[in-house]
């Protein structure tokens, strides 16, 4: 597929355009609290690091965002355990306080879904290794949402995140493009993003009745949610794993 890639930095014009594009995340996940606060400013507050792809059509297929923060401000210097949730507020009170940031932050890589399974995913996290690069950054760093996980709920993270092929590259598909790309796995972000809501909410999202307590198994969920029916609500706590990728 030819591909032609800006940013909204360069193309403000298509903003509209590329939120609207169609993804496959599920529906739940972006009902996380701080995704709905922080995300929607990336391409309107620092549209330079919102990247999105054109096809030979000109119809937008996919898209990159990132964030640059100060991982080695005072009170930083590790990846956070609240990973991708954490990073958003790092970037954007950093933007506010005029604090000069040392590292790009991967968000998302979103792949429209008639354009799945063309190489555009590694094709994009390129791009904005490119883009990192071009702006002096030496390391983009990227909270990654293992994308088979979800098969596996029950699986430990950490298990699952160091499990390799026998060629020695991740077992994880998403795990697996980020290593061919240079990145190394650096630590297990736990409560990277957390979503919680009320069971009339959970069955509206998912479909499913939540109706009794314990752990609910959820299509596309990394880990099941817990379901409190006595309290009216669920909670999801979504574990990533965090790549470093020096420039």
């Amino acid at each position: 597929m030819e591909l032609k890639v800006a940013s909204l930095a360069e193309r403000p014009e298509m903003v509209d355009r590329v939120l609207e594009m169609p993804n496959t995340w599920p529906e739940f996940v972006v009902n996380d609290l701080v995704g709905n606060a922080h995300y929607a400013r990336i391409p309107r507050e620092l549209p330079e690091y919102a990247l999105f792809a054109e096809d030979e059509r000109g119809e937008v297929v996919a898209h990159a965002f990132s964030v640059p923060f100060a991982l080695h401000a005072e009170g930083r210097g590790r990846l956070p355990d609240r990973g991708w949730d954490q990073v958003l507020v790092w970037a954007f009170a950093d933007q506010r306080a005029g604090v000069r940031p040392d590292t790009v932050s991967a968000i998302s890589v979103v792949i429209a879904p008639h354009a799945l399974g063309g190489g555009l995913s590694a094709r994009m996290l390129s791009a904005m290794r490119d883009h990192a690069r071009a702006h002096g950054f030496r390391e983009v760093v990227a909270p990654v949402r293992p994308n088979a996980k979800h098969l596996e709920p029950h699986t430990p993270i950490e298990e699952y995140a160091h499990r390799v092929r026998p060629d020695g590259l991740p077992h994880d598909p998403w795990l697996r493009v980020h290593a061919r790309a240079g990145a190394t796995i650096d630590s297990v972000a736990p409560a990277s993003m957390t979503v919680a809501g009320s069971l009339e909410q959970w069955r509206g999202w998912t479909g499913l009745p939540f109706d009794a307590p314990g752990d609910v198994e959820v299509p596309g969920a990394l880990v099941p949610v817990r379901c409190e029916p006595e309290r009216d609500q669920a909670v999801y706590v979504e574990p990533n794993v965090w790549m470093r990728h020096p420039l």
